[in-house]
């Protein structure tokens, strides 16, 4: 099943997320369902809170980047109930964008490592270091399980600049090829 992506302005964009146990309620088929809406929407990463659902629950598949970095060519990972441990390295800036606030990118600086702990779809426990895209996806999908957006982490005049867009994009106008879901 495709969900529809939540589009900025809804409140569960902005809640800390839940973490969720072994016994879920479909989760097999939640997690297949998060798969399928992030490849419909030309995604490289989806969250739960990105689909309605406060539950700390990512998924990634950075084969699109493979180009740009090969390692990424099989990186494809459920992240359940994760926590960053540590972040390191330079900190690096990087043009990001974000399915629920579509058709808007931004340069965000984040550090080039992060240590996160975390299960994976069979609740297997994980302590992992990335870096590179990887580390950066990881970020980008970990602050949505915080409540955190993309463009909170912008420069405070770019933020200013920002605002008529978000906005806009609240009030639903902008046209993508994806299903949406606006704040009601």
């Amino acid at each position: 099943m495709i969900y529809p992506i939540v589009i900025y302005g809804s409140p569960v964009l902005r809640k800390v997320a839940e973490k969720i146990k072994k016994d879920y309620p479909k989760l097999d088929q939640f997690i297949s369902d998060m798969w399928e809406t992030m490849y419909y929407s030309d995604g490289l990463g989806l969250a739960a809170p990105q689909v309605g659902k406060s539950i700390r629950l990512f998924v990634i598949d950075g084969a699109p980047l493979e180009e740009d970095e090969p390692k990424l060519k099989d990186f494809k990972k459920v992240f359940i109930n994760p926590k960053i441990i540590e972040r390191e390295g330079e900190d690096i800036p990087y043009n990001e964008g974000c399915l629920s606030i579509p058709l808007l990118r931004e340069d965000v600086i984040r550090p080039e490592k992060v240590r996160i702990e975390y299960y994976d779809e069979l609740f297997n426990f994980y302590d992992e270091w990335y870096d590179g895209i990887a580390a950066r996806v990881i970020q980008h999908e970990y602050d949505h399980l915080k409540g955190i957006l993309f463009t909170d982490k912008v420069a405070p005049i770019k933020k200013r600049l920002l605002k008529g867009k978000l906005i806009s994009i609240s009030k639903g106008k902008f046209a993508v090829d994806y299903k949406v879901r606006l704040s009601k």
